[in-house]
């Protein structure tokens, strides 16, 4: 008899655990379609105005399709149209030297995120895994400077850019950032700090220095941080305006995008911005981190499972 109870009470309490189940997926799979569709629509939105005509784009702005279609707006970009035509679109007649912009902010983006990423991991390595006076207390001071608003350093950066004669060109925009960043060596220092070190011992006894124990051992241990780290690294160089903009704004083979699309969008003889052109550039410049998610997302993943299981 008593046996009978718990089994009717045990079918009880599940039925009952059914419908809240139920509800808890219903409603956790609405919220994530609403999260989903909040941020995939903006970049709907702006695929919408780069395939509408620039001149009749006001006439309906609340349409989810695009104004009078046209690829208009990507030939404006590219140059692949001439005044004239561009000018009957509703675009100003500019265009930017695009593919020449591109190829400067993927340099610039590439080589400053390898350096300052190999750079910053080396000194992760040296403020976790090595043992020396004073190295706590350094660090608190690379803690300090990532309390120093980025804004503050632009003006004694440029007169030192400025008096090395390396203004409009790359190597000018790159100098700042192309060694450390304190995010950067606080970031993976979290992480070095879990290493094991009696393996790191273990290859010291066995003759290793540190260089190959950094390049063989640390670093495949926190590759997935890594390539985070590179990643983040990668999108804020990508997006930077105003150092580029105040450095290599005076010659286009040191103009970046984000400076170009800044000075397409200026050029408005017409007396508003071309908007279909100005989103057909954005989202092309966007088409590199899209694809650097996707290629690299896994590991983002996998940075935050082992960060979590840690």
């Amino acid at each position: 008899m008593t046996t009978l109870k718990i089994k009717k009470s045990r079918k009880s309490e599940e039925t009952a655990q059914l419908p809240r189940s139920l509800g808890g997926r219903i409603f956790g799979y609405t919220s994530l379609t609403i999260l989903v569709i909040a941020t995939l629509f903006p970049i709907y939105w702006m695929l919408r105005t780069a395939l509408s005509t620039s001149k009749t784009l006001f006439s309906d702005p609340l349409s989810l399709l695009p104004v009078n279609f046209t690829w208009g707006g990507f030939g404006r970009v590219f140059g692949l149209l001439s005044e004239e035509a561009a000018l009957a679109e509703g675009g100003s007649g500019a265009s930017i030297n695009f593919l020449q912009f591109f190829g400067n902010s993927m340099v610039v983006a590439t080589v400053t995120t390898i350096s300052q990423v190999f750079f910053s991991a080396a000194a992760a390595y040296a403020f976790s895994i090595l043992k020396w006076r004073g190295r706590d207390k350094l660090f608190f001071l690379f803690l300090i400077a990532m309390t120093v608003p980025g804004i503050f350093l632009v003006l004694p950066n440029f007169l030192l850019i400025r008096d090395l004669g390396l203004l409009n060109t790359l190597l000018g925009i790159m100098l700042p950032g192309l060694l450390m960043s304190p995010f950067a060596i606080f970031f993976l220092r979290q992480f070095f700090l879990g290493t094991n070190l009696s393996i790191v011992e273990a290859a010291r006894i066995d003759g290793a220095n540190h260089f190959r124990i950094f390049r063989q051992i640390v670093v495949p241990m926190a590759w997935p941080q890594i390539i985070t780290l590179f990643i983040l690294q990668f999108i804020a160089s990508w997006n930077d305006y105003l150092w580029p903009f105040y450095v290599g704004n005076g010659a286009p083979e040191s103009t970046l995008l984000t400076v170009g699309l800044g000075v397409f969008k200026s050029q408005t003889p017409q007396g508003s911005p071309d908007w279909s052109g100005l989103m057909a550039g954005a989202l092309v410049a966007a088409v590199p981190m899209i694809l650097l998610m996707i290629i690299a997302g896994k590991k983002i993943v996998g940075s935050i499972q082992s960060s979590g299981v840690k």
